[in-house]
């Protein structure tokens, strides 16, 4: 565990499961950080990224709420320089290729080892890229052809959009958790029927399980 240099590295966790959050922190401060927050969702990754300024943000894809591509996407705006691990459980491509181009500075599956996990926190703190390895090959083959993967067609917060609805979240739901109007998750929800050919939410979320994003 000592051989990564996470040593006085200041970290904020976010995600939605507490046994999870206890995991990262305890396999963290083992290697050295300190793990000075913690958040349930993306929001509060947010406020608690601007109160603690820490030397990376670790945060989990899916929480509640705005998420965390969505999250992502606002602190980058507001915090250019800021450094953020993204976790998932899912090893599609979409979701670490949309990640790295809002601005995440590495990208980790949650079925890596711990010294992996150690191992991209240390990239990111040091201000360098990680991809997970497992996951390299998968992403390289998905740019080669990305005009197969249907989901590929949408624009970045049409894709934030789309989880969330697949998920089985309503209009007014998405809108209330990611403060857009409903008016606006209305659009883009009909420019995501257009772009996949769905013509309802079991469809979007057929889509969605077909392309490795949710589970079915």
């Amino acid at each position: 565990m000592s051989a990564f240099p996470l040593s006085a590295k200041r970290i904020v966790l976010a995600d939605d499961h507490a046994v999870v959050r206890m995991g990262f922190r305890l396999l963290l401060e083992s290697a050295g950080a300190t793990v000075v927050a913690e958040a349930e969702c993306g929001d509060e990754a947010i406020a608690q990224f601007v109160a603690q300024r820490p030397d990376a943000l670790v945060m989990d894809v899916s929480m509640p709420g705005s998420g965390g591509l969505a999250a992502l996407e606002r602190l980058r705006s507001q915090s250019p320089a800021a450094r953020v691990l993204m976790l998932s459980a899912h090893e599609d491509a979409q979701i670490p290729s949309r990640a790295l181009k809002a601005g995440a500075t590495g990208y980790l599956s949650k079925s890596a080892r711990p010294e992996e996990l150690l191992r991209a926190v240390a990239s990111v703190c040091a201000g360098r890229r990680y991809l997970d390895p497992a996951l390299a090959g998968t992403l390289a083959l998905a740019q080669l052809s990305g005009e197969d993967d249907p989901v590929s067609l949408l624009t970045e917060r049409e894709f934030a959009v789309f989880l969330h609805l697949a998920q089985g979240r309503s209009v007014s739901e998405v809108a209330a958790s990611t403060h857009v109007a409903p008016s606006t998750i209305g659009t883009h929800l009909y420019h995501i029927k257009q772009k996949l050919n769905a013509r309802n939410a079991a469809e979007l979320a057929l889509i969605a399980v077909r392309s490795g994003l949710i589970d079915a």
